[in-house]
């Protein structure tokens, strides 16, 4: 049986004189890059910059927009409304989709980041604004969710290609969504762990959660936070435990 996956890492999350992440090296193991829009992190000169060494790299683009939160780096959740989001998703996608087709790009996908994507994963009206703004911009965009979330089947409903995501560097409640990042069992910071863990959604199509629950899942890509410090180890070991087990790594569009 043949098995293939896409890798991605959330990056373009420095701002000004602060840098975040290992961009150039972890951009040398992943195929598709999920990169900051300026709410939650970024800023013109970083998103540039990265999504040029994106493209030198070969690497899927993705618009990464998130909650207006520079300070809380898009991880607290806030009241917005559907309204709300469906204007900041569209603003922000059209802002790394200028700075794509400056480089004779397009953009492959968009994730959302952070307290967004993890709100649209359970909010149905949050979802279809995120599905509904990606969709009105580009119909060929890839929207990324949270495997078997209210985005994943927003996205569908709104007759967009979707990419089920699973995460190498987080751990699973037994409802099948993210761990807060507030539980202290929430990041996984073991490399090793992350792989097997990674091998079998892959292989099994399941995860074990917190509380020993074996939970089915999709995994059409996988995440590793680029701003972890563990990201550039978490990549590397990843891209070789695919090769060990016989895993093709493709962009979700080249499938």
């Amino acid at each position: 049986m043949t098995y293939t996956v896409d890798l991605n890492s959330d990056l373009g999350e420095s701002f000004g004189h602060y840098t975040i992440g290992q961009d150039e090296k972890v951009l040398g193991y992943i195929t598709s890059a999920n990169i900051a829009c300026g709410y939650h992190a970024g800023d013109p000169n970083v998103m540039r910059r990265t999504v040029g060494l994106a493209h030198h790299h070969g690497v899927g683009l993705g618009a990464h927009p998130g909650l207006p939160d520079l300070l809380g780096f898009g991880r607290r959740n806030m009241a917005v409304d559907p309204d709300e989001v469906y204007n900041m998703v569209v603003y922000q996608i059209g802002a790394l989709q200028a700075f794509t087709a400056s480089e004779g790009e397009r953009l492959q996908h968009v994730k959302p980041h952070g307290a967004l994507f993890n709100m649209a994963g359970r909010d149905k009206g949050l979802a279809q604004a995120i599905a509904e703004a990606t969709a009105a911009v580009d119909r060929e965009l890839i929207l990324f969710g949270l495997a078997g979330s209210e985005l994943v089947s927003a996205g569908r409903d709104a007759g967009l290609s979707v990419a089920e995501e699973v995460f190498a560097d987080r751990t699973y409640q037994p409802d099948g969504t993210l761990t807060p990042r507030t539980h202290s069992d929430a990041v996984v910071r073991d490399p090793e762990e992350a792989v097997s863990r990674v091998i079998r959604m892959v292989k099994e199509k399941k995860v074990k959660a917190v509380d020993g629950t074996d939970l089915p899942i999709r995994p059409d890509t996988v995440c590793v936070h680029g701003d972890s410090p563990q990201a550039l180890a978490f990549v590397q070991h990843l891209s070789k435990a695919f090769r060990d087990h016989g895993i093709q790594v493709k962009r979700v569009g080249e499938r």
